[in-house]
C-alpha cells in the first residue's frame, strides 16, 4: 500500500494532516512518535487504533504520520485523532468500524463544525452591545 491519500481531520481552527504507509502500526505526530507525548495526548491518540483492534481482531500493519497545524494543543490532538479514525476507514472500508466508533464517540469520525463568532463592526466582543450612556 503506497501513501495513496492525505486525510485531514479539523478541530476550531486546529488541521491535522495525515499520511500513511505501510509499517509497523506506529503513529508520529509533528515528527515525534507517539510514545514521547504526554499521557493523556498518547491516549486520545491511541483510541481509534485500540477500538480498530477490539473490532477487527488483526493488529494494524499501517504508520501513520500526522503533521497538525494550528489552533492550541488539545485541539490538534483533537483533530489527529479524528484522523486516525478517518484513515481508518478509509483503510478498511468497515461499517462495523463505523458503528463502533460512531457508538463509542461520535466526533471521531463528524468533525465539530462549532466555531467562534466574529466580532461585530465598531464593538468589543460579538455579542456585546454598546453602554447605554444618558447625558
Amino acid at each position: 500500500m503506497e501513501i495513496t491519500r492525505i486525510i485531514a481531520g479539523k478541530r476550531k481552527t486546529a488541521v491535522a494532516k495525515l499520511r500513511f504507509k505501510v509499517g509497523t502500526g506506529n503513529v508520529y505526530f509533528n515528527h515525534l512518535p507517539s510514545a514521547e507525548l504526554p499521557l493523556f495526548h498518547k491516549l486520545a491518540l491511541a483510541e481509534p487504533l485500540r477500538l480498530y483492534e477490539q473490532e477487527l481482531g488483526d493488529p494494524l500493519k499501517v504508520d501513520f504520520h500526522i503533521k497538525a497545524m494550528g489552533g492550541g494543543k488539545e485541539a490538534q490532538i483533537q483533530a489527529a485523532r479524528l484522523a486516525i479514525a478517518k484513515a481508518l476507514l478509509y483503510i478498511t472500508g468497515s461499517e462495523t468500524l463505523k458503528k463502533t466508533f460512531i457508538k463509542y464517540d461520535r466526533n471521531m469520525i463528524v468533525a465539530d463544525s462549532r466555531r467562534k463568532e466574529a466580532n461585530k463592526p465598531n464593538d468589543s466582543a460579538p455579542r456585546a452591545r454598546r453602554q447605554k450612556s444618558y447625558r
